[in-house]
């Protein structure tokens, strides 16, 4: 039973939303309320929909005592009650703490790991597969570093994804992806197994993360590495340490302007990222065993060319259909991982 003192707040509150916006709310606040109000919408529906079943099942059970609405009552009554679970889960699963950066771009990082050449080879793949993901879900793929290998694969990629509800369905993708299959540049046809780093990061404002001036060191660098569109020859490289954590930052694209914003984007979504793990691990510490933990060290999936398949680790899923999930059909694998995710944090709530 979901507690309808709960429900009671929550529409109580979208009301209160609602008469804000009639009445013409203070333009400062304006986008805050109306972001609130939205993200209510469909949940406040819901509740009068589920109130209403209540109301319609404790009416049918009375008109049992009515000898003339007893048949109809007996007929209705089933359908009610197979209704009203199913009611209460949708509203439980729409009443579990959303995360703040579901609705944020996503940075996207692919490295190589392990596995040379090969790797490489793989971390353009993924990166294809997931530039065509996002254009499938009618998202805008932005570039911001790339760094081609000698063979055409990728030492590095960081790409921008913007649109609709980007976090909440990229943030299952940060970890270890394996490879195995028979590299083109093998030619004995035996099956290798490589590896390459992905991370997503909500994208962070300006806002969200003040970094001083006395916190970053700015070096500029003259360009290096294979040739292709994003690298070139002129010293508008930028390379940005952050020096309280270490991280480092470049951008080599041709203007250094251009480099500057690009590296000081990417390095506040990593220091945002990081300071939303640090509070996620504060608040569940064996999280980290968990679908969404984002934990980059952890092999998370598995591509198996050779058998067609494809399996994610975390949630024992395994899919024989590796050509279309290559081609950024990804809506089943994350579908699985976002309601496995539901599911963990629902019996953490209930527990």
């Amino acid at each position: 039973m979901v507690p309808l003192d709960k429900l009671a707040q929550i529409v109580e509150r979208f009301e209160f939303l609602e008469a804000q916006l009639n009445a013409g709310a203070p333009p400062a606040e304006i986008a805050r309320i109306s972001r609130e109000y939205t993200d209510l919408k469909p949940v406040v529906a819901d509740i009068r929909a589920y109130r209403q079943s209540l109301d319609d099942l404790a009416e049918a059970e009375a008109m049992l005592a009515d000898p003339e609405m007893k048949a109809l009552a007996e007929e209705e009554l089933p359908r009610l009650k197979a209704r009203i679970p199913e009611m209460e889960q949708a509203l439980r699963l729409a009443l579990l703490p959303k995360d703040a950066a579901d609705a944020r771009p996503a940075i996207i990082e692919i490295r190589p790991g392990t596995g040379g050449e090969e790797a490489a080879l793989f971390a353009a793949d993924l990166a294809r597969m997931y530039q065509r993901y996002a254009e499938r879900m009618g998202w805008r793929w932005e570039v911001l570093e790339e760094q081609a290998s000698d063979l055409g694969g990728l030492k590095e990629l960081v790409a921008l994804v913007s649109g609709e509800g980007v976090f909440a369905r990229l943030k299952y993708e940060s970890g270890v992806h394996r490879v195995q299959r028979v590299p083109e540049t093998e030619a004995g046809g035996r099956i290798h197994t490589s590896a390459a780093t992905v991370a997503v990061l909500p994208e962070a404002e300006e806002v969200d993360i003040d970094i001083p001036a006395s916190d970053i060191r700015i070096d500029t660098m003259r360009s290096s590495g294979a040739g292709g569109q994003h690298v070139n020859t002129t010293d508008s490289a930028v390379r940005i340490t952050h020096i309280p954590t270490g991280i480092v930052v470049t951008s080599s694209e041709k203007s250094q302007h251009r480099n500057r914003e690009i590296a000081m984007q990417v390095l506040r979504s990593r220091l945002y990222e990081a300071e939303r793990e640090r509070l996620h691990a504060e608040r569940s510490a064996d999280r980290k065993a968990q679908v969404g933990s984002g934990d980059r060290s952890e092999r998370i999936r598995t591509y198996n060319f050779p058998q067609g398949r494809m399996t994610d680790h975390r949630i024992n899923l395994t899919l024989y259909a590796l050509p279309q999930i290559m081609a950024g059909d990804l809506t089943e694998v994350i579908d699985a991982l976002v309601a496995h995710d539901q599911a963990e944090r629902l019996a953490e709530m209930e527990a």
